[in-house]
């Protein structure tokens, strides 16, 4: 619920989307327990204000369906591997989420009883209503699809207002800020300048479908810390892809 005093937030119900190697912290693979508990605590300050939240996470960190195939690996194969490893993850977030008092549920779209639920819209909106995280894994459940797409799938069928991507940087830059100091950032962008530009938020179709729906993409740095919240709250910088 909301204190008396918080900030006014602009969103109640958002989509998170992070990569895999958000949860890398500096390791080169796997998971980085004191990462993945910071990002979590940013998922409760944002909780804490009264918003529904829900999360779509990666599989970059452990295995990465595109890599595989380009290793000869058939690629459906390779695709559903890479699903898996999104639901390691979920679980991941899930046990540091509620290890801090924040109620989640993982909802992959792979049936797998022992571990999560299945996908059904229905219940998982109820969920959020009784101010459950929901983390949905296992992408969309079918190869050649992304994580980004998924996020945007599931951001639609949950009626999200808007879908925040954390990155490692601050926005959406014209080319990579990390090799090249003349990079520009952008404070808007629309849909069809991030298609035509290749400017590399989301894949085309994530993109495509977003823009579809009228759904806006916030792109925002995960590594400062209390950037989500703030963003919600309206302040800190970022880019913001709309139509």
């Amino acid at each position: 619920m909301s204190h008396p005093g918080a900030p006014k937030v602009t969103y109640n119900r958002v989509m998170l989307k992070i990569s895999g190697e958000a949860l890398m912290g500096d390791q080169g693979y796997g998971l980085h327990p004191p990462t993945v508990q910071r990002i979590a605590e940013e998922v409760k300050s944002v909780r804490d204000l009264g918003v529904e939240i829900c999360m779509v996470i990666g599989g970059g960190n452990i295995f990465r369906g595109l890599a595989g195939s380009a290793q000869g690996m058939e690629r459906t194969t390779a695709d559903y591997m890479g699903m898996l490893a999104t639901v390691m993850n979920a679980l991941a977030m899930q046990s540091a989420l509620e290890s801090i008092g924040v109620f989640t549920r993982v909802i992959s779209a792979i049936p797998m009883d022992q571990v999560c639920e299945p996908y059904i819209r229905r219940r998982a909106v109820r969920h959020l209503e009784k101010k459950r995280v929901c983390i949905f894994a296992a992408g969309t459940g079918n190869p050649y699809f992304t994580t980004d797409t998924a996020a945007t799938l599931r951001a639609n069928e949950m009626a999200c207002e808007a879908i925040f991507k954390g990155t490692k940087v601050d926005g959406v830059y014209d080319k990579d800020p990390k090799k090249y100091p003349d990079a520009k950032r952008y404070d808007n962008v629309t849909y069809d300048e991030v298609l035509q530009k290749h400017l590399g938020v989301m894949d085309a179709s994530a993109i495509a479908l977003a823009r579809d729906n009228d759904l806006p993409i916030i792109v925002f740095s995960l590594d400062e810390p209390g950037g989500f919240k703030g963003i919600l709250a309206g302040q800190g910088t970022y880019t913001r892809v709309h139509g």
